[in-house]
């Protein structure tokens, strides 16, 4: 039998979770949105900073496909080890804090990037920067999830990953313009400061994540913070806080957890998805400028190719979120894969013309965007507030890994003579692949009155099901 100190821990975070969810968004909670999107725009720009400058990189130090492909994994690489290891200790000190860490660590990686002497230390700063931007992806996307409201997470999310595109089509066409006035390293520099900027404007908006903040040992000063922030949703204060959760729980292994018995499926499915969508996403974003290059345009059509690629992503991402709030998100984000496969089968070779190329550039850009936005929503729904960043960041580590492989092997098959028709058909089916992964997926309805994991627990189970606000991804 439950004490009553025992119920109010269970009944306190449920009723503010239950309010954040079945409330309207606040202008706070969509604000917390928009710094999550302006973080996510560093990501965007330092993707495409390497895909950007490939060319004039590659001409600089007579760079070979595979060396160039190690380049343009070698962010991808660092993005992987923040997403697997550095984002988890946002589950133990903070989504703040962490997320500021890795804004410098990301913005000094970036700046001392544009006076590397050789391939190798660029590679080597590469992988710096990217461990910064793998923990800020990872935080944003949750904080982002964690403020909106149940209704509208999916577009709240969706929004947030619009960041990436925003950062890619500024970023690129700014790339542009510093590429023929100053040089690559210019580019670099650029994108440095003005990571150490974001810095600025994090600790100055984003706040700490209440699902958070719940988890943590409680005291008078916790419960102002939390009543703070409360407030500032237009929501009613506190009055106790629950009693904090018992050391011992916290020392649990946080990653063995998302293998337990009411995870391992959906843990598996999350891992797959972002591995294939990754895989496919990140050979379009940071191969089409070359390869259009390659196929008789320009180095500057194919660039603006590049932008269009990141442009359309704000079209897509936008539009998957409006979807989603109305249907179940699996299902649209299939839609979206199979859309992207059919698109990218016709790409380069299908047409001489090059107002064609940026349309097919533009609607690609669009729902492959989409789909990498549409993982990002579903999968912190999977988790509990001690687990999520966690399980979110090995989820897009784990994406990232598919990200690092997949410019390796575009580079290698280039060596081989393969042509640009024949590798845009092969990556086509990564995103065949991982509709068929996501459509595996059982997500119940934005408007679902009765969440699975609540009919769990009333249905007996000894613990309460780990499932983040009632909504399982899969089960």
């Amino acid at each position: 039998m439950k004490t009553s100190d025992q119920a109010g821990a269970t009944s306190a975070p449920t009723s503010i979770r239950t309010a954040i969810d079945n409330r309207s968004m606040s202008f706070y909670q969509w604000s917390t949105v928009a710094v999550c999107m302006l973080l996510n725009m560093i990501d965007g720009f330092d993707v495409l900073v390497m895909a950007f400058t490939a060319a004039s990189v590659s001409a600089e130090w007579q760079l070979s496909g595979a060396q160039l492909g190690f380049l343009l994994s070698a962010g991808l690489f660092g993005m992987a080890g923040g997403s697997l290891f550095v984002a988890p200790w946002a589950d133990r000190i903070g989504r703040r804090p962490l997320t500021l860490g890795c804004l410098v660590v990301s913005g000094a990686g970036m700046l001392l990037s544009a006076w590397a002497r050789s391939p190798q230390e660029l590679a080597a700063l590469r992988v710096l920067t990217g461990l910064g931007v793998g923990g800020i992806l990872a935080c944003s996307n949750v904080i982002a999830s964690e403020y909106a409201s149940r209704r509208w997470r999916g577009l709240a999310v969706s929004l947030q990953s619009t960041g990436y595109a925003l950062g890619a089509t500024i970023g690129g066409t700014i790339a542009v313009w510093l590429l023929s006035a100053f040089g690559w390293r210019s580019v670099f520099m650029f994108g440095g400061l003005a990571t150490l900027a974001m810095a600025l404007l994090v600790f100055w908006r984003l706040p700490e994540s209440i699902d958070y903040l719940l988890t943590r040992p409680h005291g008078d000063a916790l419960l102002r913070k939390v009543n703070t922030l409360l407030l500032r949703m237009g929501l009613e204060p506190l009055q106790t806080l629950p009693p904090a959760p018992e050391k011992a729980s916290l020392k649990t292994s946080r990653l063995r957890s998302l293998f337990s018995r009411e995870l391992a499926r959906p843990t598996v499915l999350v891992w797959a998805s972002f591995f294939l969508t990754m895989f496919g996403f990140y050979f379009v974003m940071s191969w089409t400028p070359k390869l259009l290059a390659a196929s008789g345009l320009t180095r500057e059509q194919g660039v603006t190719a590049g932008v269009l690629l990141s442009l359309g992503g704000i079209f897509g991402t936008a539009l998957l979120g409006v979807l989603g709030a109305k249907f179940r998100m699996h299902r649209v984000l299939a839609l979206f894969m199979l859309i992207a496969a059919g698109l990218l089968c016709v790409f380069v070779g299908g047409s001489n013309s090059l107002a064609a190329y940026y349309v097919l550039a533009f609607l690609i850009g669009a729902f492959v965007n989409a789909c990498v936005a549409g993982l990002y929503a579903i999968a912190p729904m999977v988790y509990d507030a001690e687990v999520r960043v966690t399980g979110v960041g090995w989820g897009i580590g784990v994406g990232r890994i598919g990200a690092i492989v997949s410019p390796l092997v575009a580079g290698a098959l280039i060596d081989a003579q393969l042509r640009p028709t024949q590798l845009y058909l092969g990556y086509g089916m990564a995103f065949v692949a991982a509709a068929l992964v996501v459509l595996m997926h059982r997500l119940a309805t934005p408007e679902s009155a009765e969440p699975v994991a609540e009919r769990a627990r009333i249905q007996g189970g000894s613990e309460p099901a780990p499932f983040a606000n009632g909504r399982p991804l899969s089960t």
